[in-house]
């Protein structure tokens, strides 16, 4: 993201296309009337297939080094915590991730390498940082931004694969889309809602066809920005004139923490004082990070987006 905010930026108007996701290895089918196998997963060697193409572990990783805070999330979201090592700077979810000074933006090779991993998870591959890993015979996953719910769901299962937590990553992914269906299930649906959601105050948006943006789409809720001038790319900058012509619904602000931005504030801009959104109490602060991440906790997300829908439906 470069001109957007660096989290969201990096990870969603980077190279959003997946090579391809998922994952193969030594399965053992119980029978009946024996005791039921280890989980396939635990077995290794274990191949997973993703964005820097097919990898194989020849055993379950315990040096893991993320560089990418969406997967710092899942990784310990699917048990795999007591196996990570070092995180990227940007990593600040959970509170136990343990902390260090390396970038994930400006990746150091022998920074990273000092860490002594088997295992460098990454979501962007800044710097060719994944072929000069691999002249240090370092073992890479690349799991690029997903661009749609079900590639998160993939990225969360193959990293489970890939540590030796199948079983845990599977029963998250379970547990996710059983909480999004419902989610979107409860939603009122009739009011044909409209909402812009703001990536920064510059402004910049998200279209219909991002990933956050079929999160809104579960909810029925119509995007102003698909009608932007330039919409085709995800990530339309808007002027403070489209916006106020749209007036829209509902505002969600995906740039709180960062750059302090509320509802007294968006009154400030030019021709905004009087859009129905801030009349009507309908500015929607997110958190910044839950909002830009693809991991665990889009289920946040989406219980934010649902209370919101929820209550304007209502009134």
């Amino acid at each position: 993201m470069r001109p957007v905010r660096t989290a969201f930026a990096g990870a969603l108007l980077g190279t959003l296309v997946l090579a391809g996701c998922g994952q193969t290895g030594t399965t053992a089918t119980p029978s009946a009337t024996t005791a039921p196998a280890a989980p396939a997963a635990e077995s290794f060697p274990v191949t997973v297939e993703a964005g820097n193409g097919k990898l194989t572990l020849t055993k379950k990783p315990e040096r893991i080094v993320s560089l990418s805070a969406t997967h710092t999330e899942t990784l310990f979201a699917i048990g795999a915590g007591p196996q990570v090592v070092a995180v990227d700077d940007q990593s600040n979810h959970p509170p136990e991730a343990p902390k260090t000074d390396l970038s994930g933006l400006k990746p150091n090779v022998e920074a990273i390498v000092a860490k002594k991993p088997d295992l460098v998870v990454l979501s962007d591959d800044l710097d060719q940082v994944v072929a000069e890993l691999g002249k240090v015979n370092v073992p890479v996953l690349l799991q690029p931004a997903a661009t749609d719910i079900d590639d998160a769901y993939e990225e969360i299962a193959e990293l489970g694969a890939a540590t030796g937590n199948k079983a845990k990553a599977d029963q998250l992914v379970a547990d996710m889309k059983a909480a999004m269906d419902k989610l979107a299930a409860e939603a009122p649906k009739d009011k044909k809602l409209t909402y812009y959601h703001e990536l920064d105050q510059t402004p910049y948006a998200a279209t219909s066809k991002t990933f956050i943006g079929q999160i809104y789409a579960m909810f029925g809720l119509t995007n102003i920005a698909d009608k932007a001038p330039d919409a085709a790319g995800g990530y339309p900058k808007l002027s403070a004139e489209f916006v106020a012509q749209a007036d829209p619904d509902l505002i969600f602000l995906a740039d709180v923490k960062c750059c302090q931005q509320n509802k007294d504030a968006l009154a400030k801009r030019p021709g905004w004082k009087n859009l129905s959104a801030i009349e009507n109490d309908r500015v929607i602060l997110l958190d910044d990070d839950v909002a830009s991440r693809w991991g665990p906790r889009i289920v946040e997300l989406a219980e934010t987006i649902g209370a919101a829908v929820s209550k304007a439906g209502a009134s």
